[in-house]
């Protein structure tokens, strides 16, 4: 796939700033005619695509198992890819396990991906029409927010100590400690360890392996070399690293500082990233 073939919008202004915070979004035009096929990688967050164009985007896991337009995947998507078979555009929504966790049952979707109707109910049908229905990326960005928005008001609430542990494991890029979360949430570390799988779809100690894995993989794909990325994402050496990149994506430290995945960063693909649409 030609990368310099693809526009890429992301929210200005309010929408800029995150209105709703642990949602991130971003619009992906494509404008070349060979066909498609974006592997999806692993990520510390649950990933919604909604297809907005007239090709017929889908997603499919290699195996026989294919869900077309919209759909959700988890955030140890194996060997899901998104494909298309020519010019089409779709709407990227990245949610932190927490905020998946409170608007959907995303226990068992971690690793997996469902269609957005059996999720989302017919919501989500009504909204992929309404982003359709217009050509404005920052009007699309405003309609997304709104419905998650309207969910949000009603929505299951994760268990605060839950909720907290995710944060510090985030801001720590993977390293804090389960036994010290533990303490400071007041809990026991096996009730922790439970109630974080229960909600989140993920050990405590996996969520971390995640988080410091994308850490890296931000620091590969800015040039760092990978003995320094390892040491810089806490890994023990390079071949630590190696082998959790290669358990995880499976590929080198080196692949994944080359690899064009869809959900490119700006910030941590600049080099890859293709001439930003802003409408």
């Amino acid at each position: 796939m030609d990368w310099s073939q693809v526009d890429v919008a992301i929210p200005q202004g309010s929408l800029g700033a995150a209105r709703i915070d642990g949602v991130q979004m971003a619009g992906f035009r494509y404008r070349g005619t060979d066909p498609a096929a974006i592997a999806m990688v692993a990520h510390p967050a649950v990933t919604l695509l909604f297809d907005l164009g007239d090709q017929g985007l889908a997603v499919d896991d290699g195996e026989g198992v294919r869900i077309p337009g919209a759909a959700a995947i988890g955030m140890l998507p194996g060997s899901v890819t998104l494909r298309g078979a020519g010019a089409g555009a779709c709407l990227q929504v990245r949610l932190s396990p927490v905020l998946a966790a409170e608007l959907f049952d995303t226990a068992g979707l971690s690793g997996t991906f469902a269609g957005l109707d059996d999720i989302l109910g017919p919501g989500a049908r009504r909204l992929g029409d309404s982003l359709r229905s217009t050509s404005s990326w920052q009007e699309r960005f405003t309609l997304t927010t709104t419905f998650l928005g309207r969910r949000l008001d009603s929505r299951r609430r994760v268990d605060r100590e839950v909720a907290y542990a995710w944060q510090q494991t985030h801001l720590s890029h993977g390293r804090a400690d389960v036994r010290t979360l533990a303490a400071e949430t007041g809990w026991s570390r096996q009730r922790l360890w439970s109630r974080f799988r229960a909600q989140v779809g993920l050990s405590p100690k996996h969520a971390a392996r995640l988080v410091r894995f994308d850490h890296a993989a931000r620091l590969l794909a800015i040039g760092t070399p990978p003995a320094e990325a390892a040491a810089r994402a806490g890994y023990s050496d390079q071949p630590h690293l190696n082998r959790e990149v290669r358990s995880i994506v499976g590929t080198t430290p080196l692949g994944v500082a080359a690899e064009p995945w869809l959900g490119i960063d700006h910030a941590a693909w600049p080099s890859l990233m293709p001439r930003r649409h802003q409408p």
